[in-house]
């Protein structure tokens, strides 16, 4: 059986890999802080780094629902 290799095997971190919306900085779920939108989210798949979402008064710039952290388990 042919296993998956490289950036297709399942721990690659290109797999948990967002952009920030704003500043598009590389975070990684699980290991950085990251917020959502729970409205919009889920639809645009939107993600804020930690600063964008301190300077957003955690916000939505969109829709103004309060941002909430994702949490990976």
């Amino acid at each position: 059986m042919l296993r998956p290799r490289g950036a297709w095997a399942t721990g690659h971190k290109g797999w948990y890999e967002v952009k920030c919306s704003i500043c598009a900085k590389k975070l990684y779920l699980g290991d950085d802080i990251v917020y959502w939108c729970p409205k919009c989210g889920p639809k645009y798949g939107i993600y804020y780094c930690k600063a964008d979402a301190r300077k957003l008064h955690g916000k939505c710039p969109f829709c103004g629902t309060e941002l909430t952290l994702v949490v990976q388990g």
